[in-house]
């Protein structure tokens, strides 16, 4: 499992987790670890606010969790259930599966894989990201359409 943000075309890090299941405790020492510092340079720099956009997982929205994100300043967006087509993470992770798929040698260890995410991971144009960005309307405008279609009804934005 890995954990990685980008915000535009500004890649942030890269986590490779530990092996198993994690809970809160984790996920908020990786945003701790990861995220806060990601986050207030790119602020800094840029003079706004930024909203983190994960999911609606358990160790995501726990009562733990939610409280560190608001002791930490983290705004979080609000996030409908089942609607992994409007992360654009989400779209980043396959190219970065599908990169290193493509590696030859294949990674064939543990290690040699965490290695090649790393290395896959940096060399992640800011074109690409930004293409992931620009391709949100589209996507919402995707999802809205499809969810007029299972109910049977217009949704006006």
């Amino acid at each position: 499992m890995v954990w990685g943000c980008f915000v535009g075309d500004r890649l942030g890090p890269l986590v490779i987790c530990k092996e198993g299941r994690m809970n809160s405790d984790d996920y908020i020492k990786i945003l701790n670890d990861n995220l806060k510092e990601f986050k207030n340079t790119i602020e800094t720099e840029q003079g706004t606010d930024l909203i983190y956009q994960d999911d609606n997982a358990k160790i995501h929205t726990g009562k733990k969790t939610r409280e560190w994100k608001e002791q930490n300043r983290i705004k979080s967006l609000p996030w409908p259930a089942q609607s992994p087509d409007l992360n654009s993470i989400e779209n980043l992770w396959k190219i970065l599966k599908d990169r290193t798929q493509q590696r030859k040698p294949f990674p064939r260890t543990v290690e040699q894989l965490k290695t090649a995410l790393r290395e896959e991971w940096c060399k992640l144009e800011p074109g690409v990201l930004l293409n992931l960005v620009n391709s949100m309307p589209k996507r919402v405008k995707m999802v809205i359409e499809a969810k007029e279609d299972i109910l049977n009804i217009k949704i006006e934005c």
